[in-house]
Parts: structure tokens; sequence; C-alpha cells
């Protein structure tokens, strides 16, 4: 059975989990630099105490990368903005037309957003959404044979959905994977490295040390696919972590 507990470490909050792992795991996540300790069941606080002081510098230093992290302000989908779609960044161009509504990337510097003059701001955002969601969707099953071919790990489904806090989730029982909308401004090896994270929760529900075996298997870059993700611009709506 996990439990959950904060401790406070050098004015630092840490949450702590306690679950049944063999080795103590520190995270520091975006965008607020969120300390998280995970460690087996019978460790006591002292221990984890002591692991989270000789990990200061290095949580500092992590800390003080998030809070330099560019973050968008809220969009208003007027012409001129930035925008990004996998990985790249774009000045959106808000064209009028009485067609119905599409998006284009022009030139590789431009969105073009063809709208009625009268279209107002959420819905600028669910067309552009909506071809954020086409474009995932185009990428999702090559991706998805590939893994399923390496790791004989069987999705039954894979929904897209904008998420405030994550970046994928899945449920073992079902078999199902959620990924987060904002993977289409990222690169697409940022898309690879989460479905297959969820794919291997599958396999391994929890961040056990199975699970970062399993990981460190099937894609051993998975680190440095996940510190770029974690370090990319983060969407207004992700500032609330």
């Amino acid at each position: 059975m996990n439990t959950k507990d904060k401790l406070i470490v050098c004015d630092l909050e840490v949450q702590t989990i306690k679950k049944d792992i063999k080795n103590m795991h520190l995270g520091v996540y975006p965008p607020l630099g969120r300390i998280r300790v995970a460690a087996p069941l019978k460790t006591s606080d002292e221990t984890v105490r002591l692991f989270v002081i000789s990990k200061i510098p290095w949580i500092k230093k992590q800390k003080a990368k998030f809070q330099n992290q560019q973050r968008q302000t809220k969009r208003e989908y007027v012409s001129g903005e930035s925008h990004y779609f996998l990985g790249n960044r774009y000045r959106l161009n808000v064209l009028q037309t009485d067609d119905s509504p599409k998006v284009e990337i022009k030139r590789k510097t431009h969105i073009d957003l063809h709208i009625r003059q009268d279209t107002p701001t959420e819905k600028r955002e669910r067309i552009l959404d909506n071809f954020y969601r086409s474009e995932l969707r185009k990428h999702i099953p090559v991706y998805l044979n590939k893994w399923q071919e390496r790791t004989g790990i069987k999705v039954s489904e894979i929904y897209i959905k904008k998420m405030k806090t994550k970046w994928g989730s899945s449920n073992p029982e079902s078999r199902r994977i959620w990924l987060n909308l904002e993977l289409a401004k990222n690169p697409l090896y940022c898309l690879e490295y989460v479905l297959v994270h969820e794919m291997t929760h599958l396999l391994e529900k929890n961040h056990t040390d199975r699970f970062f075996d399993l990981m460190d298997s099937f894609m051993p870059q998975w680190e440095q696919y996940r510190d770029e993700l974690n370090n990319s611009v983060l969407g207004f709506f992700m500032w609330d972590y």
C-alpha cells in the first residue's frame, strides 16, 4: 500500500510517497519546481530527509532552471502571436474567409488561421486545437505499431485531450492511453517518448525500479527526451501545477 506525506527540508517542501520499490527516486517537476521523493515502504522520514539534503545543490539548480523557463501568456489568437507546432515556433497569421475555417502551415514560419471575421477567441482556440489533434492522429498509429511490435505491449485505445499537469496517463485494466494535446507543440520524439512511457505503465503501473528498468531497455535515451519535454515552453493553462 502506498503512503503519501510532506516534509520540510531546508525550507523546501518535499512530497514523499512510500511504496513497494527498492531504491529512492528524486524528481523536481515543472513549472514551479515541485519536489517529489519516492522511497521504499519502510524508509524513515529521517532517511528521506538526509537523502534530500544530500541533493540540495541539484534541487536548487533544477528549480532555478524552471523559474527561468519560458512561459506563454494567455493567447488571444490574433495575428502576430507566437504559437508552437512540432517543436518549432511560428507567427500566427489570421485571415478572413467566408468558407469553412482551416489551418495551414506556410513557409515554415507562419500558421495561417482562416476564419470568419466575427469568430470569438474561444472558437479560434478550438479550431487550432482541432488542427493539433488531427496532426497528432497522423503520427500516433506509426509509433504505436512500431512500439507494440518492439515491446509486445498491446494498447486497446488512445485518446487525445488537454491535461494541465501530465503529458500522458494510462489505465492498465482497460489498456487505454491518454496523450496531452500539448504534445503537438513539441518535437515528434517527445510524443514517441510519452507513448512508450504510458505503454510501459501497462506492464508496471507505478514508477518502480522495474518500470525504470523497462524504460531503459525499451528506449535508452528516454531521460534525454523527458528533460527536453519538461524544459519546453509551457502553455498558459499549464501554469497552475
